[in-house]
């Protein structure tokens, strides 16, 4: 069962509550290269990320902000933006009054309790979230005798209480280690200490499979007990490429609406070429925001009846395919047809669970 936690507003985000889980990434160019950090920006939500971040390094980063903003604006691109920030606290306070939706910082490395007050000061005036972060390589020393997750929890508590105690509480939290499980652990630990939204990841994931695998164990897990109110899939590069990972993963859990493309591993007895009717119908999918189930099956062996789950499907076979409704053939199709038909019953199926939703 999800843990509530309590609402936060991000610009036009809202998270913890009963709210949708929110996925988010980060830029991983320099900020000030504005037009590269906007081109980026674009192609994450045009992916579907909900909330972008990226660092503030220095003051030519902060000053960026306007202009990012105003592109964005102009590109009528509405997405709530966060500013990273760490060692420095004035670069905290430039980003807010540049107009950031939303700060993170590590009160453990920006120059202790009164720069953060410095900081809690302005966040007061504009009246914006932080995301308190801490990471295993931040652990306040008072705490290193404790186990990994353990210290962790220990040292975000002592953050939150400076703000608490400047009665400022529009705070999201985050612990992430490259560990597995002092990543679990700690998160684990921190939903039950604290009242506010959790942003969930493992930091450091790596590159691609292995970055998928790693995060898919460790935000599957955290998910499956309930916990988490944005996530991230921190994979090495390209950060579009962590959102269909995002994606997959709360759809798993039924967090996410999304179509469910199944497919077979193929074998001998595969023979049309069903890799690429996979590479036309995948991204085809991806355009909707249904729960429907599709099948692409490599013969009609282990397609109509393996897949029979499936709301639509195709098998293939020597020269032709058969197209599947819930198991049952309906059609017998040309290898030049498959993709075009199969695009065309989709965009049907789409359209009557359209009309029955607005009927009820």
């Amino acid at each position: 069962m999800r843990q509530i936690k309590k609402e936060i507003k991000i610009k036009n985000i809202k998270i913890g509550g009963n709210n949708p889980i929110a996925i988010q990434s980060m830029t991983n160019v320099k900020t000030s290269y504005v037009i590269k950090v906007v081109d980026q920006i674009k192609d994450l939500v045009l992916a579907g990320c909900q909330i972008v971040r990226f660092s503030v390094m220095d003051d030519d980063d902060a000053d960026a902000i306007k202009e990012i903003k105003k592109q964005l604006n102009d590109l009528k691109i509405d997405v709530p933006l966060v500013a990273d920030i760490h060692f420095d606290y004035k670069l905290a306070i430039k980003s807010i009054e540049n107009g950031i939706d939303k700060i993170r910082i590590n009160p453990g490395n920006i120059g202790g309790k009164d720069n953060t007050l410095k900081v809690i000061e302005i966040l007061k005036k504009y009246q914006i979230p932080v995301r308190i972060g801490v990471n295993s390589g931040s652990i306040e020393k008072e705490y290193s005798h404790l186990p990994n997750a353990e210290a962790l929890v220990a040292s975000l508590k002592k953050y939150v209480k400076i703000f608490e105690d400047a009665n400022y509480t529009n705070l999201v939290l985050s612990i992430k280690a490259t560990d597995i499980e002092d990543t679990i652990k700690a998160n684990i630990l921190a939903s039950k200490t604290f009242s506010y939204p959790l942003h969930i990841g493992l930091t450091e994931s790596g590159p691609d499979t292995r970055g998928m695998i790693r995060s898919s164990y460790v935000l599957g897990t955290l998910l499956n007990d309930g916990i988490g109110d944005t996530i991230r899939a921190s994979l090495t590069g390209d950060p579009v490429k962590e959102i269909p990972v995002c994606k997959e993963i709360l759809a798993m859990f039924g967090l996410y609406e999304k179509p469910l493309l199944i497919s077979c591993p193929t074998c001998g007895r595969t023979d049309y070429n069903m890799l690429e009717v996979i590479s036309e119908i995948e991204p085809f999918l991806n355009q909707f925001h249904k729960n429907i189930k599709i099948a692409i099956m490599g013969c009609v062996v282990n397609g109509p009846g393996e897949a029979k789950t499936a709301d639509l499907g195709i098998a293939g076979g020597k020269k032709t395919a058969v197209l599947f409704k819930h198991g049952e053939i309906v059609r017998k199709l040309a290898p030049e047809e498959i993709v075009p038909v199969l695009k065309d019953e989709i965009r049907k199926l789409i359209n009557e669970e359209n009309n029955e939703r607005n009927k009820n």
